[in-house]
């Protein structure tokens, strides 16, 4: 093949590959939310993947294991919500908005003998169907939602499965295919993945640990405290304290300042002290605040970024994007950290690009820290 016909091949290929990137930059960027998500899960679940995957020589009965870790608590988590929110809701609810509910129905069991005998009642009721139609509008228009939230949760586990599953491969075919080992592009990879599992991997691990440490605090003030002043469901405001950790800075004020605040008020009606609301106000605030924000969350991220870094990512990434920049921001901070550690030394002062970063204290040095690199060469192997 002479040099022309080399180079109309290249750029043929070359064209192909560009539609290719933008076709999957479509998909990305329309399901950014779901990808951004699923990749959080992948991080997140990587650690407990390599525990399971040292016990378990099968990638796919691996990563299904590891999925099942995560999913059947979560799943059992909803599920005591929505038990404990439907007896609360039980306890409130006026039995005569059952009645006034089976009243708009004109086929009400326990008027059809008197519409048998008058027929004309029910053409006379028909308007009363009115509301019932907003209200079944409503509920599909709820439901409908419901449903797509829960394809894009199935969504994203399911990436996550997959990465868990053949995250090997794929780190092979980087390896092989794309960048060498010995490269400043693979070398630049293997930093950005090592630094988001330990932010991600960091993140659910301080939720796990104040969620813990908020059934403790929550159902230990209900059994020294008065009765006048008892915190309702308490386990269930735990778990709520440990989702708003997600929350950068506001983290747990979420919910034990509306709870402090709604035991003062009973505290008032009630004429009882109100010393145990301040004590739960301020051990909440040292060790469900505090303490997660300035020592856990940092020690179990490992140090690889500077905290107000990661902080203002979670902010800002929120503030911009949406719910999905909780998860969106971290990523964008690491592979702006990433990338100034290996191009702007070359860009800036005209150094070579090397694989090792050196002196790069805000982000992990991937050659020296391999040890949180993409799964070995064992998880390469075919089931």
């Amino acid at each position: 093949m002479d040099l022309r016909s080399l180079t109309q091949s290249r750029q043929l290929w070359l064209g192909a590959v560009v539609a290719a990137v933008a076709v999957v930059g479509l998909f990305v960027h329309a399901f950014v939310g779901t990808v951004v998500f699923g990749l959080f899960v992948y991080y997140g679940a990587r650690p407990v993947h390599r525990v399971v995957a040292d016990r378990v020589a099968n990638r796919s009965a691996a990563a299904t294991l590891t999925m099942l870790a995560l999913v059947l608590p979560v799943l059992g988590l909803l599920g005591y919500a929505a038990v404990v929110g439907f007896r609360e809701f039980a306890a409130v609810a006026d039995p005569a908005a059952v009645e006034a509910a089976l009243g708009v129905l004109p086929g009400d069991p326990r008027s059809i003998s008197a519409l048998v005998r008058d027929p004309g009642a029910l053409v006379g009721r028909l308007d009363r169907l009115g509301p019932l139609r907003t209200r079944v509008t409503t509920a599909a228009t709820t439901l409908g939602a419901l449903g797509a939230g829960l394809l894009h949760l199935s969504l994203s586990l399911s990436l996550s499965f997959f990465l868990l599953r053949d995250g090997g491969r794929l780190d092979a075919w980087v390896r092989t295919r794309v960048a060498g080992p010995e490269t400043a592009a693979y070398s630049f990879l293997r930093g950005v993945d090592a630094d988001l599992e330990r932010v991600y991997f960091g993140n659910v691990a301080t939720v796990g640990v104040v969620t813990a440490a908020a059934v403790v605090v929550y159902n230990g003030y209900n059994a020294v405290a008065p009765a006048s002043v008892a915190l309702p469901v308490p386990t269930l405001l735990a778990l709520l304290t440990g989702l708003a950790t997600f929350v950068p800075i506001v983290v747990g004020k979420l919910v034990y300042v509306p709870a402090t605040a709604y035991l003062v008020r009973e505290a008032a009606v009630a004429d009882a002290s109100y010393l145990p609301p301040a004590a739960l106000l301020v051990v909440s605030f040292l060790l469900l605040d505090v303490l997660p924000q300035t020592v856990l969350r940092p020690v179990l991220s490992g140090r690889t970024l500077h905290s107000g870094l990661v902080l203002f990512a979670y902010v800002l990434g929120a503030a911009l994007f949406g719910w999905y920049g909780l998860f969106l921001g971290p990523l964008l901070a690491v592979v702006v950290v990433q990338v100034a550690a290996h191009a702007f030394p070359h860009v800036v002062v005209g150094e070579p690009v090397d694989a090792v970063a050196d002196g790069v204290a805000i982000g992990t040095d991937p050659d020296v820290d391999a040890a949180t690199s993409t799964d070995g060469a064992t998880d390469a192997a075919d089931d």
